[in-house]
């Protein structure tokens, strides 16, 4: 009887280390295919980021593209939107960094005077100060270029900031005379930005003052046409940095 019990535990014992020795081949083999799954995931994101990229170039591309439209037609302005986009992101990056993540805020940046494309040239290119019924003319280009902008699908956030660029922080401004924190951010933030690169800029009828000069307008203007808060980034950001992108988008 002993015999036969040690004979059944040995049996049992060469059953349990092939059963093992299964598992742990099926467990080799199930990292081995974990590994080749994750081999193949990695190579999908790389296809994926690429095409992304590329899509993203696209965009930038059209952006641009009807940027330069607008610019050709007031072409003393130089390069202006590169200025304020790049003034923009930069104020953007310190308040709300995700924001300036998003290519849809550079693109409204850019994008900002496409409705200029529909102004008549008298009134767009006229030198002297313009009636009350010219600027009701102009003042439309914000809506033009918001209708433009919005129709493209992957621009919706880009054509709020082309709507509210010249709404003002007391609900003085156009077209939907916003205040305060109706006013998108993005749109906060490109108001200074954009009147920084006016006010520093040469145009036919005056010439542009000093970097310090323009962010001593803008901080007295804090609190009414300007969110006090873009204005303190402004302030903050050293005169140097600012005419540093002035000098490299002249």
């Amino acid at each position: 009887m002993a015999v036969q019990g040690e004979d059944r535990l040995k049996a049992e014992n060469e059953r349990l280390r092939a059963e093992l020795a299964e598992q742990r081949s099926r467990s080799g083999e199930d990292e081995r295919q974990l590994e080749r799954y994750a081999s193949d995931l990695r190579d999908i994101f790389k296809a994926e980021r690429a095409r992304a990229e590329e899509l993203r170039d696209s965009y930038v591309a059209t952006v641009r593209a009807l940027t330069n439209a607008v610019e050709a037609r007031d072409a003393y302005t130089g390069k202006h939107a590169e200025r304020v986009a790049a003034y923009g992101l930069l104020l953007t990056r310190g308040i709300e960094p995700a924001l300036a993540d998003d290519p849809q805020t550079e693109f409204g940046f850019l994008l900002h005077d496409v409705g200029k494309v529909a102004i008549p040239d008298q009134v767009l290119h006229k030198p002297e100060d313009l009636r009350s019924d010219e600027t009701r003319v102009m003042r439309r280009h914000v809506v033009i270029g918001w209708e433009i902008v919005s129709r493209v699908p992957f621009l919706e956030r880009a054509a709020e900031i082309v709507r509210a660029h010249h709404e003002r922080w007391d609900g003085t401004g156009y077209p939907d005379g916003l205040a305060g924190e109706e006013i998108p951010l993005a749109a906060r933030i490109f108001s200074v930005a954009d009147t920084l690169d006016a006010l520093t800029t040469d145009r036919p009828y005056r010439r542009g003052v000093s970097m310090p000069e323009a962010c001593e307008v803008i901080s007295r203007a804090a609190g009414s046409q300007f969110d006090s808060a873009v204005v303190a980034q402004l302030v903050a950001t050293p005169h140097e940095v600012l005419e540093s992108i002035r000098d490299q988008t002249e």
